[in-house]
């Protein structure tokens, strides 16, 4: 099996776990149960009655950003790994850890969580579907929804593309990781460069199919938002360069330039936020054709969509590294249960929407039930099932 050629040019990699970066990711993940659990009260949304447009700020400040996000983290500690695994170990391990799980996501937590919505417009005496009944109707007829699972699919393709890349060139990401190493001490090339990836991967595809398009290849559960198709590989890419050099020494480390600099990146993502209102604004008051808006709009959007995703790529490291010594407790006590808490919590957001759907409770009333059941509800399934030695070292 080849190894990299970067391994007698970089420093040792240390396995020991990065403090800022796990707390980084279940952040993400945070923002995830948080996000599906006001998503049905959005002003512009088609859910619950009850709306409040504060909602529709906190949906489109975490869509902006937080899945190509999760794929830059994701691809971090691929090339780590494919050093001290292989790449046949290292896909051995993704499997285990990706694929397993995407497969009882799809095959039996989605299902789960869809019957309620299933339950809730097919009411008794109109059908004899049962909750079998229904399972198969899914798999075999559909729809057949993916809810949170699409993301393992896809980062689990990226990860066998990675293998592949290592095993027959590993100079490429070695020649990749010391380019971006070359940037740790110009932290503005590095974020003018990575905001240039952005735009470039995201834009074109913005242009061509707009936000709204899904990929979804017949009525199989696994769909990719059309306009994010090379944003995400690009993120996860520049991921692998990044964790190329060891992550305490490369360009995240604690003490780095990009660390210091953490409230130029928290400017340039409020900015380009601003930027995205202001266009949203637009877009609702002053575009004459709401559905098919002018190219110049269009374009503007693209460009500001990208660029707050870019600066929020810094931003959230290199806070987290800035904070590294300071005491997170909620985020450190969640980080052994993020990635089951991310599995398992579609289940609870959809079960618990429906509950609160008749009762006339003000918005955020019905959102603050639906996220604490839910998180509470995640977490409490997670412990139980970490407690099983098998599914503890899934998950």
């Amino acid at each position: 099996m080849q190894r990299s050629t970067s391994e007698s040019a970089t420093p040792a990699k240390q396995t020991a776990r990065i403090v800022a970066l796990d707390r980084a990711r279940t952040f993400t993940t945070l923002l995830v149960v948080i996000h599906h659990s006001v998503v049905n009260f959005t002003w512009f949304g088609n859910g619950d009655r009850m709306r409040w447009l504060g909602f529709d700020l906190v949906v489109l400040f975490n869509d902006s950003f937080f899945m190509a996000f999760m794929f830059l983290i994701s691809g971090l500690f691929v090339h780590d790994s494919l050093t001290r695994r292989g790449a046949a170990g290292y896909l051995r391990a993704r499997a285990w850890r990706l694929g397993v799980p995407l497969l009882v996501s799809i095959f039996v937590l989605i299902p789960i969580a869809y019957y309620a919505s299933f339950l809730r417009y097919h009411f008794p005496g109109t059908t004899d579907f049962n909750f079998f009944h229904f399972w198969w109707h899914t798999i075999t007829i559909g729809p057949w929804p993916s809810g949170q699972a699409w993301f393992l699919w896809v980062l689990l393709a990226l990860d066998i593309i990675a293998a592949a890349v290592w095993s027959t060139a590993p100079q490429i990401f070695a020649a990749f990781g010391r380019l971006i190493d070359g940037l740790r001490n110009r932290p503005m090339t590095a974020f003018v460069a990575f905001l240039a990836v952005s735009i470039a991967s995201y834009l074109p595809l913005h242009l061509a199919f707009g936000d709204g398009s899904w990929f979804e290849p017949g009525h199989y559960p696994f769909p990719i938002q059309t306009s994010r198709i090379l944003l995400y590989p690009a993120c996860f890419f520049t991921g692998v360069g990044i964790g190329v050099v060891s992550l305490r020494t490369g360009i995240l480390a604690e003490h780095g330039e990009i660390a210091k600099r953490w409230p130029v990146w928290l400017a340039f993502a409020v900015l380009f936020y601003g930027a995205i209102l202001l266009l949203v604004y637009a877009h609702h008051n002053w575009i004459a054709n709401f559905a098919s808006p002018a190219l110049w709009w269009r374009t503007a959007y693209g460009i500001a969509f990208a660029s707050f995703s870019a600066a929020m790529a810094f931003t959230v490291p290199a806070t987290s590294l800035r904070l590294a010594h300071s005491s997170l407790k909620l985020l450190d006590a969640m980080q052994p249960s993020a990635y089951g808490i991310y599995l398992v919590h579609y289940i609870f957001i959809i079960w618990l929407q429906y509950v609160v759907y008749d009762p006339a409770f003000p918005a955020g009333v019905k959102a603050a039930i639906v996220f604490i059941g839910t998180l509470s509800g995640s977490w409490i399934l997670t412990l139980m099932l970490r407690r099983i030695p098998v599914v503890a070292r899934m998950i």
